[in-house]
Order: structure tokens, then C-alpha cells, then sequence
């Protein structure tokens, strides 16, 4: 082989070996540590929300995204919020214990007080008067999004009782912007239902994840239900 064949497969091989490095890479499922968490991926997931207890209910929270076969933290904020009654493993977690169930879930679609805007990719609904998310536990639509109208739940039992729904409005602040989690999408009966992250409140949540206004504003803008977005909670 003359030196000048050699010196040009040497730099053909080069070249493909430098473009192989620089394409796109393919997310796949798996597990990986981001800001502290440990994440469990779906395959394709390139969006992820990490939510890290720091003391009390307070968290870190960030949000991630994959870019050229790295995780970049795109924004985050130390103001996030968990459960008053601290952390849980999702299988012993109970309805009304005020935990937050750790592990990784999918962030599958949202709600909340204003009209969809138009940059919002995840499914949306916009609140309305007698919307309620089912926390009944002999109803079939347990941990799902129903309306007064619709029925087949016993929306009024008072909010002391364990089988009480939450009537949405009635959150005012914290629901402006809510995403929902697949949390319990199962229907376990107890386990709780209506984990979501959504903005915060004066204090720590009920057993949700919750984060400053604008890091949910930001986030209803970015979340791609094609890119398979998680939310990962960790100690």
C-alpha cells in the first residue's frame, strides 16, 4: 500500500470516528445520577426533573435535558418543597401520611387557571368549576381527573374524611400550574393518588412536589411528552 492510500484511509477512519462522536446520541433506559439523584430513565427519555431533599420539607430541584450524549442542568432553584411528612418508599407509602413518594415517574400531563398557551406540548386542561382529582377509594376513578357532573365519586364527603377529593379550585396558587405524575396510575387503593408537581404554597405540600412560580412557568414551556420526561426524588 502506497504511504499516500494509507495516510487517506487513516484519515477517513479519523473523520468517521470524529463524526460518530459529534451525532446525536440515543438516550436508553437505564439508571444515572443527576444533581445528587438517582434517576431511573425510560428508553428515549431526555427530560428530567430532579428533586433533592435538603432538610425538612425543602428540596433542591433542577431540570435536565440531553444534549449530544450529556445531561446539561438547565435551570434549578433551592426554594422546592416536599410532603410534611417527609419521604416514603412508593409500595408503603399511605393515603393521608403527607409523604413524597421517592423514586423516579413519568410526568404525563397537566392542569391548571389559565387557557393553554401556545408553546405547552404536554396535554393540558384548564380548571373549571366542579373539577375535582378523585381521592376516593371505593370509586373507579380513583386518582383521576373528574368533574361533579360526570359523578361516579363521592365528592361530597367533607376533607376531614379519608375518601374526600380535592376540589381544584380551591387551590388557587398552588394549582395556577400543575403537572401530574404517574404516580399510582395503577389504581392502587390507599396508596395515595394526586402526586403532582405544582407551585408552591406557604409550606410544605401534601405528599406533592412543588417549586417556585417560575420554575413551573419555564417548565410548562420546555416539558415534550416525545422527549418522555421524569420526575426523579432522592434523599
Amino acid at each position: 500500500m502506497s504511504k499516500a492510500i494509507a495516510l487517506g484511509s487513516a484519515l477517513a477512519v479519523a473523520l468517521a470516528g470524529a463524526l460518530a462522536v459529534a451525532g446525536p446520541a440515543r438516550a436508553v433506559s437505564g439508571h444515572v445520577r443527576l444533581g445528587g439523584v438517582r434517576v431511573a430513565l425510560h428508553e428515549h427519555t431526555r427530560q428530567v426533573v430532579t428533586v433533592d431533599h435538603t432538610r425538612g420539607y425543602h428540596a433542591h430541584i433542577g431540570f435536565w435535558v440531553l444534549r449530544d450524549g450529556r445531561w446539561q442542568r438547565l435551570y434549578d432553584v433551592r426554594d422546592g418543597r416536599i410532603g410534611y411528612g417527609g419521604l416514603a418508599a412508593p409500595h408503603r407509602r399511605h393515603q393521608g401520611s403527607g409523604t413524597t413518594p421517592l423514586g423516579t415517574v413519568r410526568l404525563v400531563s397537566s392542569f391548571g387557571r389559565h387557557p393553554r398557551g401556545a408553546s405547552w406540548d404536554l396535554p393540558y386542561r384548564r380548571i373549571r368549576a366542579g373539577d375535582y382529582w378523585v381521592e376516593d377509594n371505593g370509586s373507579r376513578y380513583y386518582n383521576r381527573y373528574r368533574t361533579k357532573a360526570q359523578g361516579g365519586f363521592r365528592w361530597w364527603l367533607p376533607a376531614s374524611s379519608v375518601n374526600s377529593s380535592e376540589r381544584l379550585l380551591d387551590y388557587p396558587v398552588q394549582y395556577e400550574y400543575s403537572i401530574v405524575t404517574g404516580y399510582n396510575h395503577a389504581q392502587v387503593r390507599h396508596r395515595g393518588a394526586g402526586i403532582f408537581l405544582h407551585v408552591n404554597g406557604s409550606g410544605a405540600t401534601a405528599g406533592c412536589v412543588s417549586a417556585p412560580r417560575g420554575f413551573l412557568t419555564r417548565l410548562m414551556r420546555r416539558l415534550d411528552p416525545d422527549r418522555v420526561p421524569v420526575m426523579a426524588v432522592g434523599r
